[in-house]
């Protein structure tokens, strides 16, 4: 398992670390995919890349007022998500940073810690 510092405080979930097979916020480990936002954290079956949803996403963390963009998490290695999926994220009026689940797992913190307002999808690892 691989550990991460938290050197600055900030409210809401913080990512402490992944495994080959999740996530972990604190002492709770989150097997397959994350949903996360500033108000909280949730294990997340993550669909196959196809049918991802973003209605779903926000309806999961109904988080108010919306947020500015969605870190996508596209598993073991970066892959940008369908074009349909990006396209409803930007009627949305959200903006989308795409990188693979480690990697959006460690810029949470630092963007939160930003005090950036925003949601977090990340596919599982495994």
């Amino acid at each position: 398992m691989v550990e991460l510092r938290r050197d600055i405080d900030f409210e809401g979930p913080v990512i402490t670390g992944f495994t080959a097979n999740g996530y972990k916020i604190g002492e709770q480990r989150f097997d397959g995919g994350l949903l996360i936002s500033p108000e909280q954290a949730m294990s997340w079956d993550a669909p196959g890349r196809d049918k991802l949803n973003l209605a779903d996403i926000l309806a999961a963390l109904n988080l108010s007022p919306a947020p500015e963009f969605l870190l996508f998490g596209s598993g073991a290695k970066m892959e940008q998500p369908p074009a349909e999926f990006r396209r409803a994220i930007e009627a949305a009026n959200i903006g989308i940073e795409v990188m693979d689940s480690r990697a959006a797992a460690r810029a949470w913190g630092v963007l939160r810690a930003e005090e950036r307002w925003i949601i977090g999808a990340f596919m599982p690892l495994g």
